[in-house]
């Protein structure tokens, strides 16, 4: 009865759709839900000759080749140590079992731990591309042990997306039961333990900055530029043929151009200005403060969703504070577009500056070695942040593995260089108009604070000297002696503390 490559766990949208990924490949594929209503209804709904539905899990363990491969797509957090807890009576050593769900990945470390000594293979797996990624090939991002990557290669990269070996742009034309043949697979073992889902983590972060500079690139746009969200579309579909070729930039002007089925009225003007989140932002801006990195411009996106929420604050808001009365843009528009287009670029450029500046960061206090060329390389398809611009990131790192920031790289320093002037005035004309531009400012105050010499920074840790005997360090003296001065003595002398 041992047939099955391969099993899955947990049928709502995502499991379902990855089942069917991995039985268009060829994969023999079992699957199982607790609610048995739901895999005879998936069964139905999708005959497949790959599939095969069990209602009872101990069948569903003895129908999997060994070593058994039982990839886990419920619920992140209790519902997976649920799961992973009913396994481990049934399967064996040498066994593995995937988490492909959104979690945390200190949780995947604990689990790996827990799992590695009973010498049972766990991964975690980071799966981004949401229902149709995980349909037509998803973007896989795995951690765990080296030996475990080995049992699990082949499907992950098969089923996932593919990218052009020479352009780095994803590879089209995949359709249910055909997927698309040939290409680079978006998928590479990513390090040990919680690594892959740590990758995973901060690829939401950034995609929650890219989505908020996109809304502040279309704010500005139709605000000062006064344009109709159908016009703003056709603009993003012209972005999108140049540096900021992405999938978010492709949806955004689609959705621009898209008409309210109830109203006729532009469909974005009739979504309510609320946004919700899931929390992976949150965990990744977070744990920069815990890292002690930079990362102002995807923290300062969820901060955007956050007093989005408050829409009843806001409206009252509206009515009582004072700002300037908009100006709407008499110049040149093509030169406005374009320079917002700058804008957006540049910032963006920040905001994966620092998302990968916490991933190496990461690296070291977890012990992982990350090869960062090859994470931009699988997030270049199937992802929710997948563009053209990673293959730039992919570049830099290939020019040089230990580059310390993106900034610094010859090609996204000359784009600065030569975008950042349109960037600034882009930014004063938001400012001088009353146009929030969270991420917009943030990324720019990044770029000028790590281009600075001597930040004023001098003067605060005077103050925490000052009251709390925090102590300093000297610019004229070695970095790492410390020192303070006796404030509360009318001589204030200074002593070496270390």
């Amino acid at each position: 009865m041992n047939s099955s490559d391969i099993g899955l766990i947990g049928l709502a949208v995502m499991g379902q759709n990855l089942a069917l990924n991995i039985a268009d490949h060829g994969y023999k594929t079992s699957v199982f839900n607790r609610t048995f209503q739901k895999t005879r209804d998936f069964l139905s709904d999708h005959s497949h000759t790959q599939l095969v539905g069990f209602e009872k899990l101990e069948e569903f363990i003895e129908s999997l080749s060994q070593p058994r491969k039982i990839i886990v797509m419920v619920q992140a957090g209790f519902g997976t140590d649920a799961v992973i807890d009913s396994l481990i009576p049934l399967v064996e050593e040498g066994d593995v079992i995937i988490d492909g769900g959104n979690a945390k990945w200190t949780d995947t470390i604990r689990r790996e731990k827990n799992l590695a000594e009973k010498q049972i293979h766990f991964i975690g797996s980071g799966v981004s591309g949401g229902e149709e990624g995980a349909r037509l090939g998803p973007s896989l991002m795995p951690g765990g042990s080296k030996e475990a990557w080995n049992l699990i290669k082949d499907i992950w990269t098969s089923i996932s997306a593919k990218v052009d070996s020479s352009s780095g742009k994803p590879l089209s034309g995949g359709k249910p039961g055909l997927p698309v043949q040939g290409g680079v697979p978006c998928s590479a073992y990513i390090g040990p333990n919680g690594a892959g889902h740590y990758v995973k983590m901060v690829h939401n972060g950034i995609e929650y900055g890219d989505m908020q500079m996109i809304c502040e690139a279309y704010h500005i746009l139709s605000s000062i530029g006064e344009m109709d969200s159908y016009e703003i579309g056709q603009v993003f579909d012209k972005w999108n043929e140049d540096i900021l070729d992405s999938f978010l930039i492709e949806i955004t002007a689609d959705i621009l151009k898209q008409s309210d089925p109830s109203t006729g009225k532009p469909f974005v003007e009739i979504v309510l200005d609320t946004a919700g989140q899931k929390g992976t932002g949150k965990w990744t801006s977070v744990n920069a403060l815990d890292m002690g990195v930079a990362a102002p411009t995807v923290a300062e996106a969820v901060f955007s969703r956050c007093l989005s929420a408050i829409k009843e604050e806001r409206l009252s808001a509206a009515e009582i504070l004072t700002g300037p009365k908009l100006s709407k843009f008499d110049g040149d528009k093509l030169v406005f577009i374009d320079s917002v287009r700058d804008a957006l670029y540049c910032s963006k450029i920040c905001s994966y500056a620092q998302g990968f500046q916490l991933m190496r960061e990461a690296q070291v206090e977890y012990d992982w070695n990350l090869n960062f060329g090859e994470i931009a390389e699988i997030w270049r398809g199937g992802c929710i942040i997948r563009a053209a611009f990673l293959q730039k990131i992919t570049e830099a790192f290939n020019r040089d593995s230990n580059l310390s920031n993106l900034l610094t790289d010859d090609y996204f320093n000359e784009c600065i260089t030569n975008y950042q002037t349109n960037w600034r005035k882009i930014i004063s004309l938001a400012t001088i108009n009353g146009i929030p531009i969270p991420t917009f400012s943030s990324a720019l105050s990044y770029y000028d604070g790590y281009r600075t010499a001597c930040l004023p920074q001098n003067l605060l840790q005077a103050q925490r000297d000052y009251f709390g005997a925090h102590t300093y360090e000297r610019v004229d003296q070695p970095r790492g002696q410390f020192f303070h001065l006796d404030w509360l003595n009318d001589e204030r002398p200074q002593q070496r503390i270390k």
